[in-house]
């Protein structure tokens, strides 16, 4: 059974940073596609960065030159470095895998098969 958990959500002030973190149990396959994604209240999730065994990295534009995407196979863990944190990017923070090798769909959640329960990020202003 794949098992994701995310941890390292919190409340900064803007300008401040967090890093998660997911660590991810059960999964087996080779290949994956992972990514972090985040959810406010009244919208719909989007995809924040992803990355994949190819290491094809995406961002979404909101983000770029803030957050970095990056992983520890040895600790099965994802991370998402978030840096000069914006009151818009106050969310709930999932992370999710998935054993097929994206490159455009890395910020698609509708292509993600596994998912863990997520992290509150609130940034005041």
């Amino acid at each position: 059974q794949v098992r994701l958990v995310e941890s390292g959500g919190g409340s900064v002030q803007a300008g401040g940073s967090l890093r998660l973190s997911c660590t991810i149990s059960g999964y087996t396959f080779s290949t994956y596609s992972m990514g972090w994604f985040r959810q406010a209240p009244g919208k719909g999730r989007e995809g924040v960065a992803g990355i994949s065994s190819a290491q094809t990295i995406r961002y979404a534009d909101s983000v770029k030159g803030r957050f970095i995407i990056s992983q520890d196979n040895a600790k099965n863990a994802l991370y998402l470095q978030m840096n000069n944190l914006k009151p818009e990017d106050s969310a709930m923070y999932y992370c999710a895998i998935d054993n097929r090798e994206y490159n455009s769909f890395l910020l698609a959640e509708k292509w993600f098969d596994y998912w863990g329960q997520g992290t509150q990020v609130t940034v005041s202003s």
